[in-house]
């Protein structure tokens, strides 16, 4: 094993840190930049960036392999950003989702293991080839994306290069950690010991085959034999001595190795709504991947990148770019044979990726297919897969920027002759659609789960609201009566303080509502609250709220509507549901069939527009 100061593993400084990259490139400063381009392949969707207009084009194309579960929806925005870097410095780029996770189908062989996904990595690089003309390509991984690339290295044409951020050395060691894990978030959610989902390698209601977590299981960065590539960089965690050991064994193995430090990791990877991007690792990243000898002949130019849909079982889904300068990127989902009413418009909770919290959204969009009811999912502007807009603030959860965003999107749906759209969200996403409804009158109705208010208060601090938010005292309550919370408590893993306080900020909070609730109707608050639903009741728009037994946002309701919605009765278009036993992301079954079904009877009421059956267009891409 190599030592710390051989000279194959050349260490970034502080200086180095420090070098700026070429900020990106617009249009026009006023004009936000392209999403990627969309394409299908195999049974999966990927996103290719070309170099940017203004950039020389690199003999170089950089192929993304990402990691799974929790740690691939905190980074699907830090990995965007990565990609723009990259287009700017002239270097075109594929990020694309392994079969049967993200939008892929979910039709998987998992009896082939792990090559289920090292194999389409082999696929996904022919892809990139054939897009960029490019010879010579770097694989950019993360996390279980490092295991992945390592397996898929031998049989990628062209590879010059790979960079392994925070890489997964010790599949078993990594198992065991997503164990661990996956506990804490679920009682952060508040599920209880028996909705938790036992049957095996599972995070965030994402679910790995059981071949390829044994497949997973097995793997050990530190056993390989050869270099997988000439080159390599891994930017690694100061806590975890096997990144640094796995340095060593490439330099010993004759690979011209490079470390860096994963500065904010552990920030980055927490929790989608309130990740850290850690832009200086970007930026030393592309500068490590620019400085990669590349062929002295000029790449032959990108091609045109092909879109055929997604045929499944009785749905076809399109990945689509649209609005002004194609800025937004998403999936249309559609029946195959022939629509029967209104089309869902599903809007991202949080930052979020459009495919959903466990692909929840993915897969409701594809049984609501099945019942002839097409559907929209996109990421809005700086969320997920869509690149800012100039001049709007960075924090745009809550911000009426937004609404222009859903506008665009029913713009794009009437283009499809896809009208007319009913909108749906969980969270922020229910509070984007409900002020979307107040102003864009095309929205024939909504539903709208787990909504936590229906107005923000200007000045609030969204991050301070996710982190600091306290839940509700129901919640509280019923938490307190689990025994797994009374041994968490007797393990030491409760913050009693923090508790204690939390618990006397929602019994003051519910104390001072009680006092205040009379008033109402004349705060600037209830004004604005009651004139929405006012101007939802006089255009007759349908609305379906759904919330979660002892959810948070039951307390605004409670408060303007009363704990048993009797304030509702003057709101005759308004349904209200309350799920039992169900968390604030509907994670239970039950809980997701209430919301499904809620979609299918309001998307019911309304018939859809000329041009509906999808059943030729498709029929070609079925039978292949």
């Amino acid at each position: 094993m190599a030592r710390k100061d051989d000279p194959k593993i050349a260490k970034t400084t502080m200086m180095d840190a420090d070098k700026t990259t070429p900020s990106e490139k617009q249009a026009s400063p006023s004009q936000p930049r392209s999403a990627a381009e969309p394409l299908t392949f195999g049974t999966t969707v990927g996103l290719f960036a070309p170099p940017s207009s203004d950039a020389a084009a690199s003999g170089l194309a950089v192929l993304f392999a990402s990691p799974w579960g929790l740690e691939e929806m905190c980074t699907r925005k830090f990995w965007r950003i990565i990609s723009e870097k990259l287009a700017d410095r002239g270097i075109a780029n594929l990020r694309f989702d392994y079969p049967g996770t993200g939008d892929a189908l979910d039709e998987v062989d998992s009896s082939r293991g792990l090559s289920a996904w090292s194999d389409s990595l082999i696929v996904a690089a022919g892809q990139l080839r054939a897009l960029s003309g490019c010879d010579k390509i770097v694989v950019v991984s993360q996390g279980l994306g490092a295991v992945v690339a390592t397996a898929a290295a031998g049989q990628i044409e062209g590879l010059a290069a790979i960079a392994y951020l925070a890489p997964v050395v010790s599949g078993r060691l990594h198992l065991r950690e997503l164990a661990v894990w996956s506990k804490v978030v679920d009682e952060n959610l508040g599920l209880s010991e028996t909705q938790r989902d036992r049957s095996g390698v599972s995070i965030a209601s994402l679910i790995m085959p059981a071949e390829i977590a044994d497949d997973v299981g097995k793997a050990n960065l530190m056993t390989v034999e050869r270099a997988p590539a000439a080159r390599a960089l891994v930017i690694g965690r100061a806590d975890r001595p096997a990144d640094r050991e796995f340095a060593s064994r490439l330099a010993a193995l004759g690979a011209t190795v490079t470390e860096q430090a994963f500065d904010g990791y552990d920030k980055l990877v927490s929790n989608p709504a309130i990740s850290k991007l850690p832009l200086p690792v970007a930026d030393r990243l592309v500068e490590w991947i620019a400085t990669i000898p590349v062929p002295e002949h000029p790449a032959s130019g990108p091609q045109p990148v092909p879109v055929s849909p997604l045929v499944g079982d009785a749905f076809a889904e399109t990945p689509v770019r649209f609005g002004s300068n194609n800025r937004l990127s998403g999936i249309v989902c559609e029946p195959l044979d022939g629509r029967g009413a209104a089309t869902v418009l599903f809007l991202t909770s949080a930052y979020d990726r459009h495919a959903g919290w466990g692909r929840t959204t993915a897969a409701m969009a594809r049984m609501l297919a099945r019942s002839g009811i097409a559907s929209l999912r996109f990421d809005t502007a700086n969320a997920g897969d869509s690149p800012p807009v100039p001049g709007r603030p960075e924090q745009v959860l809550y911000h009426s920027t937004q609404n222009g965003d859903v506008s665009e999107a029913i713009d794009f749906l009437e283009t499809r002759a896809l009208a007319p759209v009913i909108v749906a969200g969980r969270c922020s996403g229910a509070y984007l659609g409900f002020q979307s409804a107040q102003t864009d009158l095309r929205i024939a109705g909504g539903v709208f789960v787990n909504p936590a208010v229906f107005r923000w208060r200007p000045g609030r601090s969204v991050e301070d609201a996710i982190i600091n938010g306290t839940r509700s005292l129901d919640d509280y309550g019923k938490r307190a009566l689990r025994p797994e919370t009374f041994k968490r408590v007797l393990r030491g893993e409760v913050d009693l303080r923090l508790a204690g306080r939390n618990i006397a900020k929602a019994v003051g909070k519910r104390m001072s509502h009680k006092i205040t609730q009379i008033f109402r109707s004349f705060t600037p608050e209830g004004r604005e609250i009651y004139g929405a639903f006012d101007r939802l009741k006089r255009r007759s728009t349908p609305v379906a709220l759904i919330y979660s037994e002892n959810d948070l946002g039951l307390e605004q309701y409670s408060f303007y509507f009363g704990h048993d919605g009797a304030g509702l009765a003057r709101f005759p278009n308004v349904s209200v549901t309350v799920i039992p036993n169900a968390d604030h992301n509907l994670t239970p079954d039950h809980a997701r069939k209430v919301y499904l079904e809620a979609l299918r009877q309001l998307a019911s009421r309304f018939a859809p527009s000329a041009g509906g059956d999808k059943s030729e267009m498709y029929g070609a891409a079925a039978a292949e």
